[in-house]
C-alpha cells in the first residue's frame, strides 16, 4: 500500500511547498533526459541494482520506481 509521504527538514521548520515542487520538477525532467539517452531501461536497472546492492532492492522494485519517475509532476504538481 502506498502512503503519502511528507518531506520536512524538521517539525518546526518544514520545507516550503515551492522548494518541494521545484525539486520534483527537476527530478522528473532529469529522468526524462536519462530516458532520452542511449542507455535503455534494462541497462539502467542493471546499473542501479549493482550500485545499490542486490540484498537491499530488487530489479522489480527499481523498475517500478523508474516507471513512476516521469509521472511525478502530474502526481504532485498542480
Amino acid at each position: 500500500m502506498a502512503k503519502n509521504i511528507k518531506i520536512k527538514k524538521s517539525e518546526e521548520n518544514p520545507e516550503s511547498v515551492e522548494l518541494l515542487a521545484k525539486n520534483i520538477i527537476l527530478v522528473a525532467d532529469g529522468f526524462k533526459k536519462v530516458l532520452e539517452s542511449p542507455l535503455n531501461q534494462r541497462g539502467l536497472v542493471v546499473l542501479l541494482h549493482d550500485a545499490i546492492g542486490a540484498q537491499k532492492v530488487t530489479k522489480v522494485q527499481i523498475r517500478l520506481v523508474l516507471e513512476a519517475l516521469p509521472r511525478l509532476k502530474s502526481w504532485y504538481i498542480r
